[in-house]
């Protein structure tokens, strides 16, 4: 009897990158066209679109509410200290925001983009000085770290800048895959291609929209990002979020050493690849997994469509959550898929041989990252066995484990 159920450890086939480059430049999708990834897919990023709406509202709120708040214990709250919010809080009745914080800190960790190349203007740093000279006035505990720490608040601004920034991204995220889930039930979108569509012209249409940010000091309104800086959408921060959270990540207890003498970590930031896209969905609820916070989060905003398609495979509610990390990874492979369509310099019916190649280039870059992902997922899986039925009663045994 295997301990894991089969569909999920086979090994579908790694496309080489000569055939993702191929995929792309003739405008097929990355992920294989069938009614079940169709199923999950739109399923999976309907429940991803709720969560994100959640993720969305906290991280805002923390951003604005809890600015400089040394002691942020009601942090999760936004706002609503009654004590039913704090009991469901303690009993873990609520959305996981600690993964969207997860995702915010490998942000800022990996710093790439836009958004962290002003923060580390000069720009930036004299914001920082004006609203922490504002707060000092009245608040004698940062009247007395900034001097013996200096470089302590401006650091507590930047991870609030980038929380407020991850909000705003993930508000047109959630907002553009609750549209998507509308759209398929409407029968507008009916492939995986249309999905991929879907998706790009949401990305583009949101591309150019300003990413600002500011905080109310005493009356006072005091920008950390104004709209001078001319951060948008796509380029300074959702290009920097696929690069920090999709491809690079970061490595996660109990599946590789930390030992600095094993090696198994490498020193160069730019070559980790433990991101969504690469990441093994079996370890999923493990100890040290933070993604297994997400997947408890989209459990409990399951499409019932998708929540019987899961019960009918593998081990039912058993390895749900494992099958919820599998379908996502799908689904991000698609939301890559359309961030690459949508970034390509030109159109790929170009006859033009100079923009072919510009087209050529841009693809074979995401080609090569994509090549050592994980890639077998993206075939049209053969439908696996179903997960029995109970036996009727008054039957003797028990059914065999699927």
């Amino acid at each position: 009897m295997p301990v894991i159920p089969a569909h999920l450890t086979r090994n579908g086939g790694m496309p080489p990158q000569e055939e993702l480059e191929r995929r792309l430049l003739s405008g097929e999708t990355l992920l294989a066209e069938s009614d079940d990834h169709l199923l999950e897919v739109v399923g999976i990023l309907e429940s991803y679109g709720e969560v994100l709406d959640a993720y969305s509202i906290n991280l805002i709120f923390q951003a604005e509410r809890q600015f400089l708040n040394p002691f942020p214990l009601l942090k999760y709250l936004n706002g609503d200290p009654s004590p039913a919010r704090i009991w469901r809080n303690l009993n873990h009745d609520r959305i996981n925001f600690e993964y969207a914080e997860y995702c915010m800190k490998t942000m800022l960790w990996h710093g790439t983009g836009g958004l962290d190349a002003y923060l580390d203007s000069e720009a930036f740093a004299a914001n920082c000085q004006a609203i922490i000279a504002r707060k000092r006035r009245r608040d004698p505990l940062m009247a007395l770290l900034n001097p013996l720490f200096p470089a302590f608040l401006p650091e507590l601004i930047r991870t609030a800048a980038t929380t407020h920034a991850l909000g705003q991204f993930w508000r047109v995220m959630s907002d553009l895959f609750l549209d998507l889930a509308r759209a398929e039930r409407d029968g507008t979108v009916r492939s995986i291609a249309a999905v991929v569509d879907f998706i790009r012209d949401g990305l583009v249409a949101a591309a150019a929209n300003p990413i600002t940010y500011a905080v109310e000091l005493e009356g006072q309104t005091l920008w950390v990002l104004p709209p001078e800086a001319g951060l948008t959408f796509l380029m300074d921060v959702a290009v920097p979020y696929v690069e920090a959270v999709f491809l690079r990540g970061t490595p996660f207890f109990g599946t590789v050493s930390f030992n600095a003498q094993a090696q198994q970590i490498s020193p160069d930031q730019g070559r980790f690849a433990y991101g969504a896209l690469f990441a093994d969905p079996l370890p999923t609820m493990g100890a040290g997994i933070p993604p297994s916070l997400l997947m408890q989060d989209m459990y409990r905003h399951l499409p019932a469509a998708l929540h019987a398609w899961y019960l009918q495979r593998g081990r039912g509610e058993g390895d749900i959550r494992v099958k919820i990390c599998c379908s996502f990874q799908k689904s991000m492979f698609c939301v890559t898929n359309a961030a690459i369509n949508g970034m390509m310099p030109h159109p790929l019916d170009s006859a033009d041989p100079d923009h072919q190649a510009e087209n050529r280039a841009h693809v074979r870059g995401w080609a090569e990252r994509l090549a050592s992902s994980r890639t077998d997922c993206l075939a049209a899986s053969p439908v696996p066995a179903e997960a029995p039925a109970p036996e009727p009663a008054g039957k003797s045994g028990s059914p065999a484990l699927a």
